[in-house]
């Protein structure tokens, strides 16, 4: 039958797989370090080239078949897995952890011969009223609880409360705290007070990991984005991260090149590596793999890891088993067939 798919063609190799969920090495994690104020202003961002750059990422790389259904598959293990909806609810939470678990169907782990893998993603990312609803779902699976805090989204309530709010959450079992920043700070150019900010917000973290969300569709300029970066690093960030998911625009390609840019930066002055996360409007598989791309090229393989890279993402996860089917089957099926919780 045309377009049919033999078992030996949809089997992946443990070269394509290239260590799936297997760690590439121990880097040094981020500490809170001296604000350089230099190294913050004098940040530049050429916009045109920035964007000339990006392009090359989606019209020029591309990969197919098996070798596809891996990058695919390394997706999975990077997500943070993330419902944030004002109609949330305990049994939603569940079922979000049990997707968790099992990211994509049996029948397509099996005929993919995956299942020695023990496929899961990076985290579950939830607000605090559900942390303890999360944890208990995911007793016994290492997946970490990762909460969303310190007055999110907007980042506004009294600071003292944005810093409790962290602590309730680490009391209850969170053991990432994704942190959004005063972007105010930003936009007026006052970086001591944003490195303050931060800063508080990694010592109350303890040994949790600190994600930073800067917003960065409310900064208004790249270079606002990759100045925000830098003192979000000095500050002991352990990812940063691009936006909430609420704001009119998100995550965008040429926001996170300079976020990534950043990043490779402050390694090479420092030895740290830093994660990164791209969070808002990633959808699709496709978008997936430009993604992987773009942190392979800019940073190198030690952060294709759920270490060092998360896609905020939820829908995202239904499109890729509907791929993987497709890869299995050639042809495509309803989303129907592909819920999410």
């Amino acid at each position: 039958m045309e377009g049919k798919v033999t078992a030996e063609q949809h089997q992946i190799s443990t070269e394509q797989i290239g260590g799936l969920g297997q760690s590439t090495g121990t880097l040094p994690p981020n500490r809170t370090i001296r604000l350089n104020l230099d190294l913050v202003t004098g940040f530049r961002a050429n916009t045109s080239a920035i964007e000339r750059r990006v392009q090359t990422l989606v019209t020029r790389r591309t990969v197919k078949k098996e070798w596809q259904a891996a990058w695919l598959l390394r997706a999975i293990t990077c997500m943070d897995l993330t419902t944030l909806s004002g109609d949330d609810t305990r049994e939603r939470i569940r079922r979000l952890c049990a997707k968790a678990k099992q990211p994509i169907r049996q029948d397509l782990v099996e005929r993919l011969s995956i299942g020695p893998l023990g496929l899961r993603v990076g985290a579950v990312c939830v607000y605090h009223a559900f942390v303890e609803t999360a944890v208990e779902a995911l007793q016994g699976t290492n997946i970490p609880v990762a909460a969303v805090s310190a007055g999110f989204p907007a980042g506004l309530s009294p600071f003292a409360e944005r810093v409790a709010e962290i602590h309730r959450s680490l009391e209850v079992g969170a053991s990432e705290i994704d942190v959004v920043i005063t972007r105010a700070h930003v936009l007026g150019g006052e970086w001591q007070a944003l490195y303050d900010e931060i800063a508080t917000f990694k010592e109350a973290c303890g040994q949790a990991h600190l994600k930073v969300i800067l917003g960065t569709g409310d900064l208004m300029t790249l270079r606002n984005v990759g100045r925000a970066s830098m003192v979000a690093m000095m500050a002991g960030a352990d990812f940063i991260k691009t936006s909430t998911g609420k704001e009119p625009v998100n995550a965008t390609l040429a926001v996170s090149l300079v976020m990534t840019r950043a990043i490779r930066t402050y390694a090479e002055l420092t030895g740290v590596a830093v994660g990164f996360k791209p969070a808002g409007g990633v959808r699709t598989a496709k978008q997936a793999l430009e993604w992987l791309f773009l942190i392979k090229e800019e940073l190198g393989r030690p952060w294709l890891e759920p270490t060092l890279f998360r896609f905020g993402a939820s829908g995202m996860l239904g499109d890729i088993e509907r791929q993987l089917e497709h890869f299995i089957t050639g042809r495509y099926s309803s989303s129907s067939r592909h819920p999410l919780a």
